[in-house]
Parts: C-alpha cells; sequence; structure tokens
C-alpha cells in the first residue's frame, strides 16, 4: 500500500510540473496529449501532423511493424481503418514496447506529462494505479451513445473496469490460461489429456520415456512461471481475500504445498526454461520441440500466425485439477489529459466494432466481448477448444499479479514463485516471506 501511495505521489507532482507543456501535437486545430516519439520508443506509424488534423497517440504492448501475432496485426488492421475513416480529422501514430517492458515504459510517459492518449492495460490492480492517481479518465459519457454500451455481451465484461460506479477502461476480448499440446507427440506417447494433478505427472513421465520435452514455459519471466503457481494455489484452496484481510495465512501450508508441486512440475520443464523469454518458450511450442505449453489462449493468435501448418496438431485443455479458470482481458484507457477525448473515445469504439471482433475470433482465436455474430467454422480449431473450457468451468479468477491487493504485491509473488523455481528460497520460506510481506503492506 505504501509503495502505491509513493508512486501516485511521485507521478501526480510530475505531472502537475509539466500540465503547462505542450503535449506533442499537430499544427493548427487540436493537438493530441502523449508523446508521439520520441524516448518511448517505438512510435511507427507516419502521417498525421497536417493543418487542422488532431494527433492521437496509441501505446501498445507490440511491434506492429515486426510482429507476425494475428492479434496484434488486427489492431494494426484497426489503426488503419480508423486513420482511412477519419483522414484529415484524426490521425493515430502507435507507440510500441514490449511486454516486459512496456509498464515502465508507460510510467515513464505518465510521469513526464506525456501520458498517450489512448492505452492497453491490463484490469486489476494495474488499472487501478492509474485510475486512483487520476491518470484515466471515465467512459461513461461515450459508452451511453449511440448504444456503444449496449453492443457488449452484459454489462459483466466491465467488472473489473468500474470503480466507484464508473468504467474507466474498454474490454477488448476475453482469454484463458490453458494447457496447449502436440496432439502427435501425445498419441506417440501413449499419454492421455489429464483432468488431476496425478494424471498430468503420469502424461509428462510417458512424454519424457518416449524422447520429448513434456513442457515448455518462460521460468525466468515471472508472469509465466506465476500462471503456473496461480492454478497450483487455486488446486490447494489459497483464498486471496481472507489472506488480504488477515483471516487467512500463507502459511497455513497450502502455499507450501503449491510451490513443491511446482518445484515437481519443474523437472519437466526445457533445461533452458530460466533462460528463454516467453516469445522463445511459445517458439519451442510450435516448433515441435515440447509437447505442451501453458499459457493464455492470446497464444493462439501468435502460434497459427508463426506456423499456420501447427493449428491441426494443437489441442487445448483446461488446467488439471481445477474447477475455475484464470482469464482476463485486454483493456483500453482513455488519458484524463487528453487534449482531444471525442477522437481517443471514438478510436476505441472501433476496437470493438463488428469488423474488429469478427477479426478477434475469426483469426485471433480469442472470445469477442460483443454480441457480434462471427463464423466459428472459420475460427482458428484451438477457440473451440477454450470455449468448451470456459463453458465447462465452474468460474473464473485473475492471474495472482493482477489479483492480489497491489501491483507491489503482485510482483512480489511473481518474484517469490521465481525463487523457488531457482532453488534460491524452499517453498517454506516463501510462504513465510509472502506472509510477512501482507503484514507489512497488505493489511491495516
Amino acid at each position: 500500500m505504501k509503495k502505491r501511495r509513493l508512486l501516485a505521489t511521485i507521478l501526480s507532482a510530475a505531472m502537475l510540473a509539466t500540465s503547462l507543456v505542450g503535449c506533442g501535437g499537430t499544427s493548427g486545430g487540436e493537438s493530441g496529449g502523449g508523446s508521439t516519439g520520441g524516448s518511448s520508443g517505438g512510435s511507427e506509424a507516419s502521417g498525421g501532423g497536417s493543418e487542422g488534423v488532431q494527433e492521437i497517440s496509441w501505446m501498445f504492448w507490440d511491434d506492429l511493424n515486426a510482429t507476425e501475432d494475428l492479434i496484434s496485426l488486427g489492431y494494426k488492421d484497426t489503426i488503419e481503418r480508423f486513420n482511412k475513416d477519419y483522414e484529415g480529422k484524426y490521425h493515430v501514430t502507435p507507440i510500441t514496447t514490449n511486454l516486459e517492458e512496456y509498464y515502465n515504459k508507460l510510467n515513464a510517459l505518465v510521469a513526464a506529462g506525456e501520458t498517450p492518449d489512448v492505452f492497453i492495460v491490463s484490469p486489476g490492480p494495474q488499472l487501478t494505479d492509474y485510475v486512483a492517481p487520476g491518470y484515466a479518465a471515465p467512459l461513461d459519457e461515450y459508452l451511453n451513445k449511440d448504444g456503444w454500451k449496449d453492443t457488449f455481451t452484459s454489462d459483466a465484461v466491465f467488472t473489473q473496469q468500474t470503480y466507484d460506479g464508473k468504467i474507466y477502461a474498454v474490454p477488448l476480448n476475453t482469454a484463458a490460461a490453458c494447457c496447449f499440446y502436440n496432439k502427435e507427440m501425445f498419441e506417440a506417447a501413449g499419454a492421455s489429456v489429464p483432468t488431476n494433478w496425478d494424471e498430468m505427472i503420469a502424461a509428462c513421465d510417458k512424454l519424457q520415456a518416449a524422447g520429448y520435452t513434456p513442457v515448455t514455459i518462460s521460468a525466468g519471466t515471472a508472469w509465466c512461471l506465476s500462471m503456473v503457481a496461480g492454478y497450483l494455489c487455486e488446486a490447494e484452496g489459497v483464498d486471496l481475500a481472507k489472506l488480504a484481510d488477515g483471516s487467512a495465512s500463507w502459511e497455513d501450508g497450502k502455499l507450501e504445498s503449491a510451490c513443491n508441486k511446482l518445484l515437481k512440475f519443474s523437472e519437466y520443464f526445457q533445461r533452458t526454461a530460466a533462460g528463454d523469454t516467453n516469445d522463445v518458450a511459445t517458439a519451442n511450442f510450435y516448433n515441435g520441440e515440447a509437447a505442451m505449453l501453458i499459457q493464455g489462449s492470446w497464444a493462439i493468435g501468435q502460434i497459427n500466425g508463426q506456423s499456420p501448418d501447427f493449428e491441426e496438431k494443437c489441442g487445448v485443455f483446461q488446467f488439471p485439477g481445477v474447477d475455475r479458470i484464470i482469464a482476463k482481458s485486454d483493456s483500453l484507457c482513455m488519458s484524463s489529459t487528453t487534449k482531444c477525448p471525442e477522437g481517443s473515445a471514438a478510436f476505441i469504439k472501433y476496437f470493438t466494432d463488428d469488423t474488429a471482433q469478427k477479426y478477434t475470433a475469426e483469426k485471433g482465436g480469442k472470445i469477442p466481448v460483443t454480441k457480434v455474430q462471427y463464423d466459428a467454422s472459420a475460427a482458428p480449431k484451438q477457440l473451440g477448444d477454450v470455449m468448451n473450457i470456459f463453458s465447462n468451468a465452474k468460474g473464473t479468477f485473475g492471474f495472482y499479479n493482477e489479483s492480489l491487493p497491489t501491483t507491489e504485491a503482485g510482483a512480489h509473488f511473481d518474484d517469490t514463485m521465481v525463487a523457488v523455481f531457482l532453488k534460491d528460497m524452499t517453498p517454506a520460506d516463501a510462504a513465510k516471506d509472502m506472509e510477512e510481506y501482507y503484514k507489512a503492506n497488505c493489511r491495516k
């Protein structure tokens, strides 16, 4: 809690100091809030800046000119459609980076008073970090115009984006953390799709005996390892709400048991797991170097974009031993300091129109958040598996780094899981460390 307040104080002071500084606009008319180049890196699109055109900056966590990820390519198409349709009035310029550096670079821009007009963010504590200090603008005024809000599947899609009755971000899609598997390898090894923990270990043993690497994962990328740890904690009955209010303890044996299972599972990871990036770990899977990938269903767009032929042999199953699934959505915020609010809101709306949402399902393999009708037969086969997982699950929960009381607490959990994997910390010490951290930072 203390760290969040300190971050908010620093950013607020920085914004006050720069509130009268120009924000990289265009000649004539209004200028778009936010920097569209410079130290932020990766400003891609050229154009705009003509007389009367209002520039809008959009920050994202992928390189739209280099990516083969189908979801990212869909976002690039949305930008191009918007710029064409609003030619002479608005122009969007992306500011891009990579996922690992995204929030650090976004926070640097916010601190400099150069908040992008529109930026992507994960719901939960990370969104709170921009809502609480006032950097994100409420969007209800725009959602209530022309029936935009009515196009969404239900008000429930805005649950994690709502604060004090106001909506501060618009979800773009829904995805789940799943287990991807190579059907051919499973068949060759005589392995069955597991439904519980013991069956998962048995499948890994069979795959290993057949000469396959059972699992590929970026164990050095904290959130990837934390995703697995979150499922193992769920299976052990860890209750985050009770941990937050102090009615449960991290030292009650549940986290320790989950960590022991994580260590056992890590025996089946690729040998380079500690050093492989998330992209490398994912490539290991679609290149046929490992039998399983534990990843969000957003990986469908990356897998099929990089290796279209792999779709036929790629299946998806729910992480075994749990009734609920980890689910999340990418969401878009609008800066409270944008000089082009109408244009920024119109741009966000493009990501939820029928063209974008159909692409989300039929090409990207993610679940749309609107009532759009799409051709299921045209969608990736893996999306059908994910839809079945959602329909059979008894509920959802968030990534642990997005579900703990603060982003700092989530990062601390992630780092602790990496320390356990590296054997720098025992499971018992990890439980003790988390309990001490909560006592010092998360409980009143």
